[in-house]
């Protein structure tokens, strides 16, 4: 894909990220897209459900319903922020070859290991680090439960 193509999708989980800021949440969102077409979307919803594991990735997998690995296969996730271990796990898992993220200056999750595995790709995007930086700022104690601090 171009990097016009990853901005396009970029900024569908941009719009995640900020309807999950305007419901009390975390802004943080993601999309799910197979053969150029978003096929899942979701945002951090930790805050909104009480739940412990809803980071927007794992939101959006879950939204985009079972898949066979040969569909993974042909998928990538984007994230307005590097994800976390738990997030990269679910990646990991289903095999999903390409993560394109918005920024990592905020939060870096475990890039090193999971290049390993998978083609990342850094937008460092400043509509995605201003968000999550004013974020942090505003709300540092909520943004520590999220990151397990």
């Amino acid at each position: 894909m171009t990097k016009q193509e990853h901005l396009k999708f970029m900024k569908e989980a941009l719009k995640e990220a900020r309807k999950g800021l305007k419901e009390g949440g975390i802004p943080i969102g993601s999309v799910l897209v197979k053969d150029g077409k978003v096929i899942g979307r979701g945002h951090n919803r930790r805050v909104q459900k009480k739940s412990a594991i809803l980071h927007a990735e794992m939101d959006c997998l879950e939204n985009a319903g079972r898949l066979k690995a040969s569909d993974y296969a042909r998928c990538v996730i984007y994230s307005t922020l590097s994800p976390c271990s738990m997030c990269t796990g679910a990646i990991l898992l289903y095999k999903i070859p390409v993560v394109v993220i918005g920024e990592n200056r905020t939060f870096k999750g475990p890039e090193s290991y999971s290049k390993k595995f998978v083609k990342l790709v850094n937008l460092d995007m400043p509509e995605c680090y201003g968000l999550m930086k004013d974020f942090i700022r505003e709300k540092p104690e909520l943004w520590n439960e999220d990151i397990g601090v």
